[in-house]
């Protein structure tokens, strides 16, 4: 099964000058953990609801602050021409629990999570939480020691 089939298509797309504030409204609005953040027609970064309380709340910024302050900006997204079971051994490896799906020109066309590869019940989805699972990984908001 290719990523077309088992992903979110209507994805809602955050600016990076928007605040926080709007990003997890939006979130909460949609009940989604994250959202793209595009600049024209460009996938600038990812921005979690993580992102936000470890990024933002933490550190004592405010309701206000802009996304482009807390975003992730190294992108890491599939294609959607790629097998799910594929994107799954990737998003363990990697460590996180969804990404921006691209065409082969690099526009944003949707985005997968492990729930969608659950739906697609092919056992992808078992495999990549047991690797997401594990502590540490490029994305840990654990500061390094």
């Amino acid at each position: 099964m290719q990523v077309r089939e088992a992903m979110t298509s209507d994805v809602l797309i955050a600016n990076p000058q928007q605040s926080i504030r709007d990003a997890a409204r939006a979130m909460a609005a949609l009940d989604a953990g994250s959202l793209p953040v595009g600049e024209g027609d460009r996938l600038v970064g990812m921005i979690t609801d993580r992102d936000i309380a470890v990024r933002a709340v933490a550190l004592g910024l405010g309701p206000e602050t802009p996304v482009s302050e807390v975003m992730s900006r190294e992108i890491k997204y599939c294609f959607d021409d790629e097998a799910i079971e594929d994107i799954a051994e990737n998003m363990g490896s990697i460590k996180v629990r969804r990404l921006p799906v691209v065409n082969r020109s690099k526009r944003l066309v949707g985005i997968i999570s492990l729930g969608d590869i659950a739906r697609a019940d092919d056992g992808s989805a078992a495999w990549a939480m047991r690797e997401i699972s594990e502590p540490g990984g490029e994305h840990s908001q654990t500061p390094p020691m």
